[in-house]
């Protein structure tokens, strides 16, 4: 506006001077070498002033040139924007519908316009994961890498879950422990390093990342619990792999009192003790379980230790028939380990006890095998018979005492 005014200030002076001027114009020379330009000054003062308004013409054509090209980009953008949106709201409609090719498309289509691009890109990468087409899915994770800028969180995340879902756990292990560093109590983060973790059999690791899964209540208490169970089962099975039965016992007395006194461990560390023949040990562990609380998962064990001292262990049985009475498990026990001994007449008795309460296949054919060793062949060859009917008829068989003779 002022180069406007300031021209108008001249066309006027020069409305009102030029005519006194008319007769006193002067002349203005400009000599170079090979020229020589000589003009009056009011020719001179009129090509400047029409040098400036053809300045000012190539200034507003170029801004409204400018202008018009701003104008038509934002339309143009908008008009993206809105159809990213659209196709936005279509994919996720495809995706409850499980069509992941379109899901892909549409997710990733005018993805850059999108209100959340990062968000589009991922889950195109997922939905071509779903196809199996692993170079879109590097594709779509490095756009959206791209566009997360310093926040790359939600792109690593992405990328252990398709890791897993591709059945690539070590390289989902490697992803996992970088995610715990950058985000140690992240729900989504914990979820798949339990699931890298079991799968790598990492089970120190799944161990120490529990009492994070237990701060924001990721699980229950009793599935933290079986978690926490499977994670000390699979560092035992470990342990006896590496280092064998005293590699075994040595962690096991280096665990705290709360893994001893758990007794599906017990059970565990027992089995492990009879594998490598060491029952002496593993009856100990046993029998200070039953002590400290009544396990049938430990009772079941007991038949299994071979050259031990069965006294300790039918003392053991016959005082837990007083404390709890006289069950199917403990009189069946009981009729084994007696059996083990020689002792057919009380084996006899406990397995007789324990076919009153339930018939048991097993029961029966131990049954058998003391009364042969009683030389009570009719008596063997009856329960063996109602052994028999039972299998076939795959219904219980009622046990009935014999018959006494007079």
């Amino acid at each position: 506006m002022l180069k406007i005014l300031l021209l108008f200030v001249v066309l006027i002076a020069g409305i009102i001077f030029g005519p006194l001027l008319a007769g006193h114009q002067g002349y203005v020379l400009i000599q170079t070498d090979d020229w020589d330009i000589e003009t009056s000054v009011t020719s001179l003062v009129i090509m400047f002033v029409l040098l400036q308004l053809a300045l000012l013409l190539i200034g507003w054509s170029y801004r409204r040139f400018i202008g018009t090209g701003s104008k038509a980009y934002s339309w143009f953008s908008f008009r993206k924007r809105n159809r990213a949106r659209k196709q936005t709201s279509m994919a996720l409609m495809k995706l409850a519908e499980g069509d992941f090719k379109e899901v892909e498309k549409l997710m990733s289509r005018n993805a850059d316009y999108a209100e959340q691009p990062v968000v589009n890109y991922l889950l195109a990468a997922e939905a071509a994961q779903q196809r199996g087409d692993e170079f879109r899915v590097q594709q779509h994770l490095e756009r959206a890498a791209e566009l997360a800028d310093t926040n790359q969180l939600p792109v690593d995340i992405t990328r252990v879950r398709i890791l897993l879902a591709q059945n690539e756990n070590h390289a989902a292990r490697t992803g996992v422990d970088e995610l715990l560093n950058q985000a140690p109590r992240h729900p989504e983060v914990l979820r798949l390093a339990e699931v890298a973790y079991t799968r790598t059999a990492a089970w120190q690791a799944l161990l120490d990342i529990i009492p994070s899964m237990q701060k924001i209540a990721l699980h229950s208490d009793d599935e933290l619990a079986q978690l926490r169970q499977k994670a000390y089962i699979g560092i035992m099975g470990q342990k006896m792999s590496e280092s064998g039965c005293d590699g075994l016992k040595n962690w096991w007395k280096a665990q705290p009192r709360k893994v001893h006194h758990d007794n599906a461990l017990r059970v565990v560390l027992a089995e492990h003790l009879i594998e490598c023949n060491d029952p002496d040990t593993a009856q100990t562990i046993i029998l200070d379980g039953i002590k400290r609380q009544y396990d049938e998962r430990l009772i079941l064990l007991l038949p299994r230790l071979k050259n031990t001292d069965a006294n300790v262990i039918l003392k053991v049985l016959n005082s837990l028939i007083k404390q709890h009475g006289p069950t199917p498990l403990l009189n069946s026990t009981l009729g084994q380990i007696a059996m083990q001994q020689g002792q057919w007449a009380q084996a006899e008795e406990a397995f007789r006890n324990a076919l009153k309460q339930r018939p048991d296949v097993h029961d029966f054919a131990w049954l058998a095998d003391a009364l042969d060793k009683q030389k009570k062949s009719e008596e063997s060859a009856k329960v063996r018979k109602d052994a028999l009917l039972m299998t076939l008829k795959k219904e219980p068989v009622i046990f009935e005492e014999p018959k006494k003779s007079k």
